[in-house]
């Protein structure tokens, strides 16, 4: 993110539904909301991020699509530090695109 939600919105759907479960243990939901959850949080990332997915398991159709697996990342945020983390993620096609519907992080227990 490194202060910018630019590649994440471009990515994010633009329409309901879609929700976020952040590290913190809220729910944001409808693509408005999710979209100006990203942004405020980009915001707290500073440049010179590093990031690693492992891929646990994954599948697609036509429509939807979902992984799910371990995010590390060595990230510079203002005043902490950021965990790895359990992440799932959604997509389904908009446009002709995949576009995130669906994330959900929490902290890894490592």
């Amino acid at each position: 993110m490194e202060g910018s939600a630019g590649a994440l919105l471009a990515l994010s759907v633009t329409a309901d539904p879609a929700s976020i479960f952040p590290p913190p243990g809220t729910i944001v939901s409808g693509a408005a909301a999710v979209n100006a959850c990203n942004e405020k949080g980009a915001a707290a990332f500073a440049p010179g991020a590093e990031n690693d997915f492992e891929i646990l398991h994954r599948d697609a159709d036509e429509r939807l699509a979902y992984w799910t697996g371990v995010q590390r990342s060595l990230v510079r945020m203002r005043g902490k530090e950021e965990p790895h983390l359990r992440v799932t993620e959604i997509f389904r096609k908009e446009a002709g695109h995949w576009k995130l519907l669906h994330r959900h992080a929490d902290q890894l227990k490592e």
